[in-house]
């Protein structure tokens, strides 16, 4: 799984992405091909992003571990997309399979799934 770690691309991935939201989370995405991109491989890239504001260090370790077990199971990173997981209050709270549900529902109604896998 490929990283995005700098915080230029990530700021830039704010500006130029899509949003899906979920009670649980934020997901922003962009295609690499899209104007402005930073042109790298297409193997797909992801970011997870836990604040300061919703708690203290366990909490964004757990909720960090959380969203990578969910980009996992839903078969991330995807290829020519730069992803974002962006965390909020409920992601450690809530069952882990009513945010895999929620997150899972969201991701097949966009782009990042071609349509009929």
């Amino acid at each position: 799984m490929d990283i995005i770690k700098s915080s230029a691309e990530i700021s830039e991935m704010f500006s130029r992405g899509k949003r899906i939201h979920t009670p649980f989370l934020t997901i922003v995405y962009a295609s690499e091909k899209t104007e402005g991109a930073v042109q790298h491989d297409l193997r797909g890239r992801v970011a997870f992003i836990a604040g300061k504001k919703h708690g203290n260090a366990v909490w964004r370790n757990s909720a960090k571990r959380r969203m990578r077990a969910i980009c996992r199971d839903l078969q991330g990173p995807w290829a020519g997309y730069d992803v974002i997981f962006l965390a909020k209050s409920p992601v450690t709270r809530a069952s882990y399979s009513k945010v895999l549900t929620a997150c899972a529902k969201v991701v097949e109604g966009s782009e990042l799934v071609a349509k009929g896998d």
